[in-house]
C-alpha cells in the first residue's frame, strides 16, 4: 500500500531515458532546472554535459562530476531541447563535439547544496522544491515492482560502483515505511511512468548528494564559446 503526502511530478515532464551515456547527472541536473522554471520544455541535456565535461576535462565518454555540473548550469546556462538535442551516441571525431551555431538565449540556475540526508531531502519537496540527489544503487534498483517500488532484500548494500544522479519529487509512505519518489532517466518503462518509491530504508545508507536548484542567474549567450 503506498500514501503519498507530497507529489510533484507534476512541474516536469515524461521522464527521459538517457541511453547508453553516462549522462544521468545531466538529466537529472537539466529536469530539475526546467522544474524550477516553472516550465515544462525540457533543457539541452546534451549543452549541460558538454559544458560540465569541458569544465572538469573530461571525454563524453565518462561520468560528469558533481561540482561541474551545478557550476555549468550556473555560469553557462543551458538552452531549451531543441536548440541541441541529446544525441544517442557523442560523434566518433570529437572535435564535432560542440554546441550548435547560432544558441543564444540561455537559462541558467544556481544552487543551494544541502546535506544528503532524507529528511532534509523530504523536508526541500515540503516547500515544493524537486531535489536533484546522487545515490549508491543495489541490484534491486534495476527491477521496481509492478506498484512502482524498489524492494531490497534486508542483506542488499548499495554498490558505490553505482553512482547514480535522480530527482526526489515527492514522498510519502509504502507499506507503513517512510519513501521517497525519484524520478529517473531510463525513459518510460522503468517503474511507473519513469518514477519509483524508495523507502528510507533503502535511501538512507545510499545518498551522497542532493541540492535544490535555486535562483535564476542571468547567462551571457557568449558562454556558447568552445
Amino acid at each position: 500500500m503506498i500514501e503519498i503526502d507530497v507529489d510533484l511530478r507534476s512541474l516536469l515532464g515524461p521522464a527521459r531515458d538517457q541511453g547508453a551515456r553516462p549522462t544521468c547527472l545531466a538529466f537529472a541536473a537539466s529536469d530539475a532546472h526546467a522544474a524550477a522554471r516553472g516550465v515544462l520544455t525540457p533543457l539541452s541535456c546534451e549543452y549541460a554535459f558538454f559544458q560540465a565535461q569541458k569544465r572538469g576535462g573530461r571525454s563524453p565518454y565518462e561520468g560528469a562530476s558533481w561540482h561541474d555540473m551545478l557550476s555549468g548550469i550556473e555560469q553557462n546556462g543551458q538552452p531549451v531541447e531543441e536548440q541541441w538535442a541529446y544525441l544517442a551516441a557523442a560523434p566518433a571525431d570529437l572535435s564535432q563535439w560542440t554546441p550548435p551555431s547560432g544558441i543564444c538565449e540561455l537559462f541558467g540556475r544556481s544552487h543551494m547544496a544541502m546535506a544528503a540526508t532524507v529528511d532534509i531531502v523530504r523536508n526541500a519537496l515540503n516547500f515544493g522544491s524537486p531535489v536533484l540527489i546522487v545515490a549508491m544503487l543495489s541490484n534491486s534498483f534495476f527491477v521496481p515492482s509492478a506498484s512502482g517500488v524498489v524492494e531490497a532484500p534486508a542483506n542488499e548494500r548499495p554498490d558505490p560502483n553505482l553512482m547514480h544522479a535522480l530527482i526526489a519529487v515527492g514522498h510519502g509512505q509504502v507499506k507503513g515505511q517512510p519513501a521517497l519518489l525519484i524520478r529517473n532517466s531510463w525513459g518510460a518503462a522503468w517503474g511507473i511512468d519513469g518514477h519509483a518509491w524508495l523507502t528510507d530504508i533503502y535511501l538512507k545508507p545510499s545518498l551522497v548528494a542532493a541540492a535544490c536548484l535555486t535562483e535564476e542567474r542571468d547567462v551571457s549567450c557568449h558562454t556558447t564559446a568552445t
